[in-house]
C-alpha cells in the first residue's frame, strides 16, 4: 500500500530508494560517484534534511541547491533521467498532496537548474559557488 509523506521517516524511505536508484543508473551514476566518492552518507543526510524542509515546512536545511550542480558537467538528459527516477520512485511507494508536491518541485528545480547552467555556458562566465 501506498503511503503518503507525513514525517521524515518518510522522507528517508524516499530519499534512500531513490538514490538507491541513482546510485545504479548508468548515466547519472558515474556523475554522483565523481561528486560525491564516499561522502554518500553526508549527502543523504542533506538531502532528507532538503525534503524536510520544502515538504513538510520543518526548516532544517541551509544552503543552496543550485550551487553544488553548478559547475557539474550536466545536461538536459540527466535532469530527464533524475526527472524520471525520482518520479518513479514516488509512484512506487507514495501518493497524495505531499507526494504531487515533491514531483512539482523536483520538475521546477531541474528547470531552473537547467536555464541558470545553460546561462553560465552562454555566457562564459562561472557561477559563485
Amino acid at each position: 500500500m501506498k503511503e503518503k509523506i507525513e514525517d521524515i521517516k518518510h522522507i528517508k524511505k524516499f530519499v534512500d530508494s531513490f538514490y538507491a536508484k541513482v546510485r545504479r543508473d548508468p548515466l547519472l551514476s558515474p556523475i554522483f560517484e565523481e561528486r560525491l566518492g564516499n561522502g554518500w552518507e553526508k549527502h543523504l543526510e542533506k538531502m532528507y534534511r532538503f525534503w524536510q524542509t520544502v515538504l513538510l515546512e520543518e526548516h532544517t536545511y541551509f544552503g543552496s541547491p543550485f550551487a553544488p550542480h553548478a559547475t557539474m558537467s550536466l545536461d538536459k538528459d540527466h535532469f530527464e533521467r533524475w526527472l524520471q527516477l525520482f518520479d518513479e520512485t514516488l509512484k512506487e511507494s507514495f501518493q497524495g498532496e505531499k507526494a504531487e508536491e515533491a514531483k512539482w518541485r523536483a520538475e521546477k528545480m531541474a528547470q531552473m537548474f537547467q536555464i541558470k547552467l545553460e546561462y553560465y555556458r552562454q555566457h562564459h562566465i562561472r557561477p559563485l559557488t
